[in-house]
């Protein structure tokens, strides 16, 4: 398609100069051994031990949590403080689910566009194994009751009252993972998309195998370059991964049963992306920046988009986030060299692949007069996904385009889109582009 001559970003040049992230590591039913602001501090001293200015130069530092910890209100301000920053660089934390982490990188690549700023960290963190278990309603307020009781008298009262059903726990993770609005948990709305497409279980195991071997190929040729190794408190270290299946088949995927939707579904512990703890950063830079620490480029930012749309049917998201990013840039599909859609669940996927290339859904719901050409799928999530990396959900967004960023530049492509479904019926999109040699 013809290119518009003046493409929509975010004014001023952004360029990313590195990034780093920790490996995403597979929550086991207990809480991990790492908090997410140490997860964060490991990932990020590593990435700004090699770089040729110091962590009080930075502007600001943002990141993206959705499920920070008791003791990590504004998680970013902690970990800049732990970095070394110092007390004159402001943080924030910001959340937008899913996408938190790129919500991250368009704040900051916002911010450096219009000149505030020239130098800045920016990812995001999600320790999913850490989320919290509550005391319900019924709970605090018997609680309350007990605190303000006098004497033994009304202590014994008070202590009638308790119920077993009182020490009922609130999960955190599954009210987290439920939409509020439409009732809905995010595999049932991924059941809703697999239904409306045609999607069946044949298909979504098959993906899921794919996303595992996938994996297991980049590891083999160490295909991760961005990760740092982590070190817990016991001596043990973590290097890769570890939700990686290597021996994971269509037919063993096939025993799983439904969980969002018994005893019918399609959507299986196996399709789905996997409940992890994991850090990504980038640090992005002006082209002062750029020139004044003589700082090497890896790719540049060129636009984002944000979408909304059904929370019933939030997979969709990448689509309506994607198609409008695409057009104001004037390119199709073969315009795009890879791309990194977050595999939340393999159906949803399927669903926005094939809902990209109808002419029915493009006209009725992105006002396209035309379907987009089909997305190459060996050009999409290359080296594996949610399904087999993980999906720690204040991580992802930053994950997926630090990725894409090194798979551009691994395989000499120029182009690269990395797009989200987010819960509560949103989807984001970022458009990147590697640069040849310094800016």
């Amino acid at each position: 398609m013809e290119q518009r001559s003046t493409p929509i970003g975010f004014g001023r040049s952004v360029y990313v100069v590195d990034g780093a992230r920790t490996p995403f590591l597979k929550a086991r039913g207990a809480p991990g051994p790492f908090t997410a602001a140490d997860l964060a501090t490991q990932a990020a001293r590593a990435l700004l031990l090699r770089q040729s200015f110091s962590p009080e130069n930075f502007d600001e530092v943002i990141a993206g949590c959705v499920m920070p910890g008791p003791d990590e209100a504004n998680i970013a301000r902690i970990v800049a403080l732990r970095l070394g920053c110092g007390e004159r660089v402001p943080a924030f934390t910001v959340q937008r689910n899913c996408a938190s982490g790129m919500q991250a990188l368009d704040s900051a690549a916002r911010n450096i566009g219009s000149g505030k700023s020239d130098l800045i960290l920016a990812g995001g963190i999600e320790v999913m194994s850490h989320a919290p278990v509550l005391l319900g309603n019924a709970m605090v307020g018997w609680l309350a009751q007990w605190s303000r009781a006098k004497g033994f008298p009304a202590r014994m009262k008070t202590l009638a009252q308790l119920r077993p059903a009182h020490l009922k726990p609130v999960i955190g993770l599954l009210r987290g993972l439920t939409d509020p609005v439409v009732g809905l948990s995010m595999g049932q709305t991924a059941e809703i998309l697999a239904e409306r497409f045609h999607i069946d279980r044949t298909m979504m195991d098959s993906f899921a195998v794919t996303s595992h071997q996938r994996l297991a190929a980049a590891q083999d040729q160490n295909h991760f370059e961005e990760i740092e190794t982590l070190y817990d408190g016991q001596g043990k270290s973590y290097s890769l991964d570890d939700g990686l299946r290597r021996d994971s088949d269509t037919d063993s995927l096939a025993k799983l049963k439904p969980v969002f939707d018994r005893p019918f579904g399609k959507v299986t512990a196996g399709n789905s992306a996997q409940v992890t703890d994991g850090a990504a950063w980038l640090i992005l830079a002006s082209e002062d920046a750029v020139s004044r620490y003589q700082l090497p480029v890896l790719a540049k930012l060129v636009d984002s988009q944000w979408a909304g749309l059904d929370p019933a049917q939030m997979g969709l998201g990448p689509v309506h986030a994607m198609a409008p990013l695409l057009m104001r840039q004037g390119y199709d599909s073969s315009d795009i060299d890879y791309w990194e859609i977050n595999e939340a669940f393999a159906a949803q996927v399927l669903a926005c692949l094939t809902a990209w290339s109808d002419e029915t859904y493009c006209k009725s719901q992105l006002g396209r007069e035309t379907a987009f050409t089909a997305i190459d799928r060996e050009r999409l999530n290359i080296d594996g996904g949610g399904v087999s990396i993980g999906h720690p959900v204040g991580a992802s967004g930053a994950r997926i385009v630090l990725h894409l960023i090194h798979v551009l530049r691994r395989m000499h492509a120029r182009r690269g889109v990395a797009s989200l479904c987010i819960g509560g019926g949103q989807g984001g999109a970022m458009l990147v582009e590697t640069v040849g040699g310094d800016a």
